[in-house]
C-alpha cells in the first residue's frame, strides 16, 4: 500500500480537487491519490489555520510537509510579499503545490523536494501538520533538520492529534531546547507554539 510520505507514490493517479474556505479566503485546489488527504482537507490543517497568528510579512516562511499545498497557499496569501518554501518528500505533492499555487496567482510560493532548499535559508515562521506516521524517530529527526533552521525570532505552529503524541511532542521538543507551549486545543488536535532554541538564537 502506497503512502503519502514515500517520494513516487505508485498509487495511480486519481485527479480530484478540494475547497478551503477560511474566514479571509477561499481556494480550490488541484488533489491526487497517494498524497496526504486528498478527498478533503484535513481537520487538523483546517484547525492550524483558522488559530495560528498572521505569518511574518516578508523573509522566508516553511510549509512543512506541503501535500497539495492548502498551508503554503494560506501563508502565501496572508503574507503576499513573503517567500514561502513548501516543501514535501511526495514528488507528486510538490507538483501539485506548484500548480495550486499557479492557479491562485500566488508566485512566491516555491515548492521543491525537501532536499532542494538552499541551505543557506533561514525561517522566520515554519507551518506544518507534521507526518507523525512516519515514525517518532524519523519525525524526531525531521523536525531537529527544520526547526534548527528557524530565524533567531522565527516561531513554528505544529497541529498534532492528542492520541497520537501531542504531549510527548511538546516535552519532548522543550527537552531539546525548543521551547513549546500548547497556542490552542480543538477537538482531538492540539497546536504547539515552537521558538528557536536560545542557542540558535546567537549571532
Amino acid at each position: 500500500m502506497a503512502h503519502y510520505f514515500e517520494e513516487r507514490p505508485e498509487t495511480a493517479s486519481r485527479p480530484g480537487s478540494v475547497t478551503l474556505v477560511l474566514p479571509d479566503l477561499h481556494l480550490r485546489m488541484e488533489t491526487d491519490s497517494g498524497v496526504f488527504s486528498p478527498e478533503r482537507v484535513d481537520q487538523g490543517t483546517r484547525i492550524l489555520l483558522e488559530t495560528v497568528p498572521p505569518p511574518p510579512a516578508e523573509g522566508d516562511l516553511l510549509d512543512l510537509g506541503c501535500g497539495y499545498g492548502p498551508i503554503a497557499l494560506t501563508m502565501a496569501s496572508r503574507a503576499p510579499a513573503a517567500t514561502v518554501w513548501a516543501v514535501d518528500v511526495n514528488r507528486r505533492s510538490v507538483d501539485l503545490c506548484a500548480r495550486n499555487a499557479q492557479s491562485a496567482g500566488l508566485d512566491k510560493v516555491r515548492s521543491v523536494h525537501v532536499d532542494e532548499v538552499p541551505p543557506e535559508v533561514r525561517f522566520r515562521a515554519i507551518w506544518s501538520n507534521p507526518a507523525i506516521r512516519i515514525g517518532k524517530a524519523a519525525m524526531h529527526e525531521m523536525l531537529t533538520r527544520w526547526l534548527s533552521r528557524l530565524t533567531p525570532d522565527g516561531v513554528a505552529h505544529l497541529v498534532v492529534q492528542k492520541h497520537l503524541g501531542s504531549d510527548s511532542l511538546q516535552r519532548w521538543l522543550n527537552e531539546q531546547g525548543w521551547p513549546a507551549t500548547r497556542a490552542a486545543s480543538r477537538s482531538s488536535y492540539r497546536v504547539l507554539r515552537v521558538e528557536a532554541r536560545p542557542a540558535d538564537r546567537k549571532g
